[in-house]
């Protein structure tokens, strides 16, 4: 049995490492690029979302190099997210592709459902050992994000431009290729401290902007064109509503391994949506106001074109951005979307900030 996944970011490092801690054969999809997207959009209903297609485009690569079984997670309420798997399993068998498929949905009340469903594949492998290999994924998915955080302070700041992406390169191979969790931590560490000699310019002027939106568009580089990158170009510092482990550890884990908690966003988030509508859009609207507060000076949602629980977040925001005195960008993104526009837009978006800055600065005096 040969496992793949779909690709979301940098989820592959903790997936692949739990796979791998259980003795499992694992066959990582090829990174998405145009090829994949082509092959999703050929095979997949016009109107699908885009996440959709680039994960079938994954898996028709991934058989290519002998995978036979789907790993991937599921979901609840109106997010189409959740009716993936059946639609991609009745497409691949189609195409002639007998793929099994085994789909990890967030567990309703007990975490043993989450494990009898892992149980289908780690065949002989204890349950002390599973849990081993999720808390060893999650580390390894913890570790990606602080260096993450770490590569978008620093960014803005680098005085040659390109050395924190290439420090940030090695650091994901080195914390992919651990084999145990005194070696992560070694990866983590060194990591860490060789973004920390980074040589920086600390007087230059940093626009602080929010991501908020849906998780795939905020995650997978190739889907969102690699805004973070192009923002880091033009001197602003990102973060995002969406971290991979703070994702694992509340969607799929239900915080099991740690009390990450996204109540608080819940609770900011009520004086304009007081309740779930698929995907993370409450939490899109959460995040908004709480960025706004801790003084960020600018927000972009990102969505794939159509989906739904960021629509409606979409027209909340209004509300937001008038309420909160905070300007707000949101880019819907789709096969079509092309890089050129991207750029153009992010442009004219930081640019209409720093002028807000300095007549605020002018007025101020």
């Amino acid at each position: 049995m040969k496992l793949t996944f779909p690709h979301m970011g940098n989820m592959y490092i903790p997936v692949k490492g739990l796979l791998e801690y259980l003795d499992l054969e694992v066959v990582v999809p090829p990174f998405s690029t145009k090829k994949t997207l082509e092959l999703g959009v050929k095979y997949s209903p016009e109107f699908a979302c885009l996440p959709l297609k680039i994960n079938l485009g994954n898996f028709i690569e991934a058989r290519e190099l002998g995978a036979d079984t789907i790993i991937m997670a599921g979901g609840v309420g109106p997010c189409r997210f959740g009716l993936y798997a059946q639609v991609e399993k009745e497409i691949l068998q189609d195409l002639g592709y007998d793929f099994e498929t085994l789909v990890l949905e967030p567990p309703d009340k007990h975490f043993g459902q989450f494990i009898a469903r892992v149980k289908r594949i780690i065949g002989s492998n204890s349950w002390w050992k599973v849990m081993e290999a999720i808390k060893f994924a999650y580390r390894k998915s913890y570790a990606v994000d602080m260096v993450e955080r770490k590569v978008q302070k620093l960014r803005p700041l680098e005085k040659k431009p390109g050395t924190v992406d290439m420090i940030y390169k090695h650091a994901l191979n080195s914390i992919d290729n651990a084999q145990s969790f005194s070696t992560l931590e070694e990866a983590t560490s060194l990591s860490l401290l060789k973004l920390d000699q980074v040589p920086i310019e600390s007087d230059r002027e940093v626009i602080k902007i929010g991501l908020i939106g849906e998780i795939y568009t905020l995650l997978e580089p190739f889907v969102n064109l690699d805004i973070e990158k192009e923002l880091g170009k033009l001197g602003v510092e990102v973060t995002r509503s969406l971290y991979l482990s703070e994702w694992i550890s509340s969607h799929l884990l239900k915080n099991l391994i740690t009390d990450e908690n996204i109540k608080p966003f819940r609770d900011l988030a009520k004086p304009y949506l007081n309740y779930f509508v698929g995907g993370h859009g409450w939490e899109t609207v959460g995040y908004a106001v709480g960025f706004s507060q801790e003084g960020y000076h600018g927000l972009i949602q990102l969505a794939p074109l159509t989906c739904m629980p960021e629509i409606v977040a979409h027209n909340i925001l209004g509300k937001v951005k008038e309420d909160c005195q905070i300007p707000i960008l949101t880019i819907y993104l789709d096969e079509h979307s092309g890089k050129a526009g991207l750029i153009t837009r992010i442009e004219a978006f930081v640019d209409l900030i720093r002028r807000q800055l300095e007549t605020q600065r002018r007025l101020a005096r």
